[in-house]
């Protein structure tokens, strides 16, 4: 359980590699249980590398050694010895380097955290806080410790609160003036979705697809009503995999905060189109 204190090197790159191979060299002719190479691998490892390699050191001082472990991390080290992580042209690497993370895929990579996130940051930090105070150590907060119990308690409320209603669906539903009351038709939540991606409110139209497959699985008060998440509603329907493709776009705009691009919405359309269809049909 105690950490392994690894120390730079001062030796030679070519010493450094010598002394690597010559305890390759001696653990490749050792038979299994020879712990006397083992050990002489080890003093020859450490007196050219220092503490730089206590995996391999770990592995010789084993009883019996682990020759095979020590022998392939050894080969592994001698190879990146060989082929540094190089490059001839610094700048173009550069701007490689650049234009993949300017790829759609990193886009979360340079957006802001947004309030959840700080919000669970801010509680880790009152945490950490709290055990600073346990651990009496320099520079912890002077307030006392039934402070955080309170406070802890009242952020986990608050965000139970605020997950609890976004997976029923109605984490904005009091911004949405004229929304008729009670429950409602699969089909109404599919019109719903129609006009709000027609707004460009794709977050919105992912919202109502999903109350709208959500009513379809288990009844029209589901959505309004039910103690389940949207993903154990969904866990109901004869292929729950296949909803994924909405189910995840709804997660990310809810808990994340994340935009639902057209493509996205294009899927999740694709995918509710089945539960719409007898709805429709029904109404």
């Amino acid at each position: 359980m105690t950490p392994i204190h690894t120390a730079a090197d001062s030796s030679t790159p070519a010493a450094y590699r010598q002394a690597v191979q010559d305890a390759l060299d001696l653990a490749r002719g050792a038979l299994p249980n020879d712990t006397s190479t083992a050990r002489q691998a080890v003093n020859v490892l450490e007196a050219g590398t220092g503490l730089s390699q206590p995996e391999v050191v770990a592995d010789l001082q084993r009883n019996p050694p682990d020759f095979e472990d020590a022998i392939s991390r050894m080969q592994d080290l001698l190879s990146a010895l060989d082929h540094p992580a190089d490059t001839s042209d610094p700048a173009q690497a550069k701007q490689r380097l650049h234009d993949v993370l300017a790829m759609p895929r990193y886009d979360p990579l340079h957006r802001p955290q947004s309030w959840l996130d700080r919000l669970r940051q801010w509680a880790s930090d009152r945490i950490n806080d709290l055990l600073n105070i346990f651990r009496r150590e320099a520079g912890s907060s002077p307030l006392p410790d039934f402070f955080f119990y309170i406070l802890g308690a009242i952020v986990v409320a608050a965000v139970a609160m605020i997950i609890f209603s976004s997976t029923r669906g109605r984490f904005a539903e009091g911004a949405i003036a004229g929304r008729p009351a009670g429950p409602r038709a699969p089909a109404d939540y599919f019109a719903e979705a129609d006009r709000l991606a027609a707004a460009g409110d794709r977050v919105g139209a992912v919202r109502a697809l999903c109350a709208g497959v959500a009513a379809t699985l288990a009844g029209e008060s589901t959505w309004e009503g039910s103690p389940l998440t949207v993903r154990e509603i969904f866990r109901h329907a004869p292929d729950p995999v296949s909803l994924y493709p909405l189910l995840i776009p709804f997660e990310a705009a809810i808990y994340g905060g994340r935009e639902v691009d057209e493509a996205t919405y294009d899927r999740a359309v694709r995918v509710a189109a089945p539960f719409r269809q007898p709805a429709e049909l029904a109404a």
